[in-house]
């Protein structure tokens, strides 16, 4: 979704519209577009989505953490800590095969007893249903570190991408149209609701054979511990690591998060291919629910996993519109708008003033067209420069010009939105 650049506090008379189509001319003169709606449409109304952390919300989540040190009470044996062991792989698999790569992109199949299985296992990781934690993931893909995305680091910090997120009250609710193709299982959507349920199964089931040392370290610990390294795909992945493709987002590849999470520490091949089973590109990018998902499909219980393409490893395919218009808004962020705009006002002190400008607009619109039309901005970086800024952000692409050529457009509405917003001398 496109965000409107905002003008707060603009002159509704119809003389700004007409200046606005002046600059959209000027644009056009450079084999620029100007978005002019999304310069000049502001709602007066908008709210601002809150994300208060909701409090209460969060004591189940502390207790679990703070029950942890009664190991300190109940000791711990052999026993326990093989079981932590095992329920840490076993659950971090449900997780990566399960939340991840099948409910939430759908890179492998299975039968229907199968996906109902499947789904019960991942909720013993105590991560809420099945189809909201699907439905967060794919609305993460889609607004991957805007706004709209539920937990980016660079725009939330990096606790709040972690686990602050999930508390907060505007992300209670998940848009459950985004997993339809689920949502029309009557048992997957039963499961969804009972989400912790099976958590709650899981853990008796281990006091029943290892007493509360078991509980303690066997099942709340290991439930600790796969939480966290859930967690730090969305924080630290987006943070530290490498980024072989131009993604659009901060995603990166950490070899040390694809050892703990058993492959999803690959995060910035994911973001480029996203249908892949397999994010680990390489032989040597080591993803081990990848393995796993093959030795099932030898037995028979999955079928159809995919592989991407040679030209999609090789980074040849061309990018998608979203990643480019993303890429050239990171881009654009990185410029000081302010700067720029004022380099422009100071080029143009031997030209007419806005004002003077609304003013030709109500009286002769030839006189004005004109006079912009001699007017040039000195201080608005070429399309070369943002080339070379590309080039410093970005990894090797073959659509860098197109990259650049939407950050110019979008350098223009930016620039044009501080010049509108300029108040107006008497």
């Amino acid at each position: 979704m496109r965000q409107p650049l905002y003008c707060q506090g603009r002159d509704r008379a119809p003389s700004e519209t007409q200046i606005g189509r002046h600059l959209s001319d000027f644009g056009r003169r450079y084999d620029l577009t100007i978005d002019r709606a999304a310069i000049l449409s502001a709602p007066a109304d908008a709210e601002t989505p809150r994300d208060d952390i909701v409090y209460p919300s969060t004591i189940p989540f502390l207790l679990e953490h703070l029950a942890c040190f009664a190991v300190f009470w109940t000791g711990a044996t052999l026993r326990d800590w093989i079981i932590c062991a095992a329920l840490y792989v076993l659950r971090m698999f449900a997780v990566t095969a399960g939340h991840h790569r099948y409910f939430s992109h759908r890179t492998f199949r299975t039968s229907r007893v199968g996906q109902f299985l499947l789904a019960v296992c991942c909720q013993t990781s105590v991560q809420r249903g099945i189809l909201w934690w699907a439905a967060k993931h794919r609305a993460h893909h889609k607004y991957s570190d805007t706004v709209l995305d539920v937990h980016s680091p660079r725009l939330r910090g990096f606790w709040y991408a972690h686990f602050g997120w999930i508390f907060a009250e505007r992300e209670g609710q998940a848009d459950y149209s985004l997993v339809a193709d689920f949502a029309r299982f009557p048992e997957i959507v039963w499961i969804d609701r009972q989400r912790y349920l099976p958590g709650i199964l899981l853990g008796f089931a281990v006091w029943l054979y290892a007493g509360w040392s078991g509980v303690v370290v066997g099942f709340l610990l290991s439930t600790v511990l796969v939480q966290h390294c859930t967690f730090m795909i969305n924080s630290l992945a987006h943070v530290r690591g490498s980024q072989r493709y131009v993604t659009g987002d901060d995603s990166r590849n950490n070899w040390l998060l694809a050892l703990l999470t058993g492959g999803e520490g690959w995060h910035n091949n994911h973001h480029h291919y996203q249908t892949s089973t397999r994010q680990g590109f390489y032989w040597w990018e080591i993803d081990l629910t990848y393995y796993a998902l093959r030795l099932l499909a030898i037995c028979g219980l999955v079928w159809d996993l995919r592989s991407p393409p040679a030209e999609v490893v090789a980074g040849e395919r061309p990018l998608g519109a979203p990643v480019v218009d993303k890429s050239a808004r990171r881009l654009v962020a990185s410029l000081p708008i302010e700067s720029i705009a004022r380099q422009i006002r100071e080029a143009w002190n031997h030209t007419p003033s806005l004002a003077d400008l609304r003013k030709l607009t109500a009286t002769k619109w030839s006189d004005a067209h004109a006079i912009l039309a001699k007017v040039s901005m000195p201080a608005l970086p070429s399309l070369e420069e943002l080339r070379a800024r590309a080039r410093e952000l970005f990894a090797h692409t073959r659509c860098l010009d197109r990259i650049a050529e939407r950050a110019r457009e979008l350098l223009v509405e930016a620039v044009s939105a501080h010049l509108l917003a300029e108040p107006l001398t008497a």
